[in-house]
Protein backbone atom coordinates (compact mmCIF):
# COMPACT_ATOMS: atom_id res chain seq x y z
CA UNK A 1 0.00 0.00 0.00
CA UNK A 2 1.37 3.34 -0.83
CA UNK A 3 1.36 6.35 0.66
CA UNK A 4 -0.79 8.25 -0.98
CA UNK A 5 -3.63 5.57 -0.63
CA UNK A 6 -2.99 5.03 2.92
CA UNK A 7 -3.63 8.98 3.70
CA UNK A 8 -6.76 8.13 1.63
CA UNK A 9 -7.84 5.51 3.53
CA UNK A 10 -7.14 7.91 6.90
CA UNK A 11 -9.47 10.18 5.40
CA UNK A 12 -11.96 8.34 4.27
CA UNK A 13 -12.21 6.44 7.91
CA UNK A 14 -11.76 10.04 9.62
CA UNK A 15 -15.04 11.14 7.35
CA UNK A 16 -16.97 7.97 8.25
CA UNK A 17 -16.26 8.31 12.15
CA UNK A 18 -17.56 11.88 11.91
CA UNK A 19 -20.54 11.04 10.10
CA UNK A 20 -21.63 8.33 12.15
CA UNK A 21 -21.03 10.88 15.17
CA UNK A 22 -22.78 13.27 13.54
CA UNK A 23 -25.87 11.15 12.15
CA UNK A 24 -25.70 9.87 16.15
CA UNK A 25 -25.83 13.09 17.68
CA UNK A 26 -29.05 14.34 15.21
CA UNK A 27 -31.03 10.60 16.39
CA UNK A 28 -30.20 11.75 19.98
CA UNK A 29 -30.97 15.15 19.47
CA UNK A 30 -34.51 14.07 17.40
CA UNK A 31 -35.65 11.50 20.44
CA UNK A 32 -34.18 12.53 23.34
CA UNK A 33 -33.68 16.28 23.02
CA UNK A 34 -33.43 17.79 26.43
CA UNK A 35 -31.63 15.39 27.96
CA UNK A 36 -29.05 15.29 24.87
CA UNK A 37 -28.86 19.27 25.35
CA UNK A 38 -28.19 18.88 28.62
CA UNK A 39 -25.24 15.78 28.38
CA UNK A 40 -24.01 18.19 25.68
CA UNK A 41 -23.47 21.40 27.47
CA UNK A 42 -21.94 19.24 30.21
CA UNK A 43 -18.89 17.29 28.13
CA UNK A 44 -18.30 20.59 26.32
CA UNK A 45 -18.19 22.13 30.04
CA UNK A 46 -15.47 19.21 31.37
CA UNK A 47 -13.43 19.48 28.35
CA UNK A 48 -13.29 23.38 28.52
CA UNK A 49 -12.62 23.25 32.11
CA UNK A 50 -9.84 20.70 31.58
CA UNK A 51 -8.33 22.61 28.65
CA UNK A 52 -7.98 25.74 30.98
CA UNK A 53 -6.25 23.42 34.34
CA UNK A 54 -3.71 22.12 31.20
CA UNK A 55 -2.67 25.49 30.38
CA UNK A 56 -2.48 26.67 34.34
CA UNK A 57 -0.33 23.69 34.87
CA UNK A 58 1.83 23.40 32.15
CA UNK A 59 5.44 24.10 32.90
CA UNK A 60 8.16 23.99 30.53
CA UNK A 61 11.07 21.78 31.74
CA UNK A 62 14.16 24.72 31.25
CA UNK A 63 12.23 27.04 33.07
CA UNK A 64 12.01 24.68 36.10
CA UNK A 65 15.56 23.72 35.89
CA UNK A 66 16.36 27.20 35.70
CA UNK A 67 14.75 27.62 38.75
CA UNK A 68 16.13 25.55 40.59
CA UNK A 69 19.64 26.34 39.50
CA UNK A 70 19.04 29.64 41.06
CA UNK A 71 17.64 28.17 44.28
Amino acid sequence: MTASTHLRANIAALLAILALSAATMVWLFWHFPIITTVVTVAVLTVLGVSARLARLTDSDLGDLKRSQQGA
